[in-house]
């Protein structure tokens, strides 16, 4: 068989590479890319309810990225994100058994936060045996949310997000609270010394919600009023539990989503589509289907069993200060939001009090706290 001369083959080589090389760019769509649409801050703190134990202080960043329709292109991914979605292919097959479904739309978000636990002395420098460890937790969360339309006229979210962080000293904790702590005057907490030690945390989280199907709409125009269900599970050294919930909202042009949550790995999720303040810009609006200002009162209710929680239990891999965890926690909440439009972007804001069962036996009252929450779209 004849051959071609070595710059003839580099060059039919070049000729059958390039359309191949343009056809997989073509392929990846602007829609397939990941870009942020709006971000979300939140605060959670006792001090909010007179107090300074427990789950003492919460706060979370978290961004959420514009809406992906149809099939999901993970080869269009950032590294990062291509691998958490293929390792949740992996642990879950089922979470995009539908992914040919046009309807279904998901969108990603990535959240960043730092959770700090402390005993109700603040003065004391020895380990207090019959209260909860001093704990930190900084963490990255990135979630995966696929809203689609179900049968009986229902909505669901499904979500599934790992958390990775450290557990102990490195998630400065201590330093967080001292900080807060000298601006405003308060008394340090001196028992930082026996705190959990340093240690990788992780967490797998699968949430899925249900409520009314209420079109492609930003908002359910005037005055209205539904219910959200919730089931959660999460698996990990972070916390170990499987959650069952329910949030009632009524009020003025209802947000199309899934309603508001404290903060927690797992949970503070953006679901796609309807639920932007915004709207979709680039193409014309129906006036019925345009984001309106709007508020509403809402009340959450939820009940736990806990496997394994590191603020109670301790360390998982080493010796620590530990209490005798409650396998069972109930948790209510009641607040307020309220969402409108300024220079054409939307912003909302939602302040909630939070109320919780014990947690451990040692543990003397309930608790209570307070959560803040401001969202933009950018």
């Amino acid at each position: 068989m004849p051959t071609l001369p070595p710059s003839r083959a580099l060059l039919a080589g070049l000729c059958a590479f390039l359309p191949a090389m343009a056809q997989a760019a073509e392929a990846c769509m602007a829609e397939d890319a990941i870009s942020f649409r709006g971000a979300t801050v939140r605060l959670e703190n006792d001090l909010f309810t007179g107090t300074d134990q427990n789950y003492t202080n919460g706060v979370g960043v978290t961004l959420a990225s514009d809406d992906m329709p149809g099939r999901l292109r993970t080869d269009c991914l950032p590294a990062p994100v291509r691998l958490q979605a293929q390792l949740i292919q992996l642990l879950n097959p089922g979470f995009w058994a539908d992914a040919g479904d046009v309807d279904a739309t998901q969108n990603v978000t990535l959240k960043f936060g730092q959770s700090m636990y402390t005993p109700e002395d603040h003065s004391r420098t020895d380990l207090i045996a019959d209260d909860r460890p001093y704990a930190g937790l900084l963490y990255v969360g990135l979630s995966w949310n696929r809203r689609k339309q179900v049968a009986h006229g229902q909505e669901m979210l499904d979500t599934r997000e790992i958390t990775l962080g450290v557990i102990g000293p490195w998630s400065l904790a201590e330093q967080a609270q001292n900080l807060v702590h000298d601006l405003r005057g308060f008394d340090r907490f001196l028992g930082w010394d026996h705190q959990l030690h340093n240690e990788p945390a992780f967490e797998i989280a699968m949430d899925r919600k249900y409520k009314a199907y209420r079109g492609a709409t930003a908002v359910s125009p005037g005055f209205s009023a539904d219910a959200i269900r919730a089931a959660g599970l999460r698996l990990g050294n972070i916390e170990t539990s499987a959650t069952l919930g329910i949030e009632g909202r009524i009020g003025w042009n209802l947000p199309n989503d899934f309603g508001s949550y404290p903060l927690r790995p797992g949970a503070e999720n953006r679901p796609p589509s309807a639920a932007s303040l915004r709207g979709n810009t680039d193409a014309p609006v129906p006036p019925a289907s345009r984001p309106r200002p709007g508020a509403h009162l809402f009340g959450i209710v939820e009940a736990k069993a806990v496997a394994w929680d590191f603020s109670l239990d301790g360390n998982l891999f080493g010796t620590s200060h530990s209490v005798t965890r409650r396998p069972w926690v109930a948790q209510a909440a009641l607040g307020v939001s309220v969402q409108g439009l300024v220079a054409g972007r939307g912003y909302r804001l939602a302040v909630m009090r939070v109320y919780r069962t014990r947690e451990f036996e040692e543990q003397r009252t309930n608790q209570a706290y307070g959560s803040i929450a401001l969202s933009a779209e950018f």
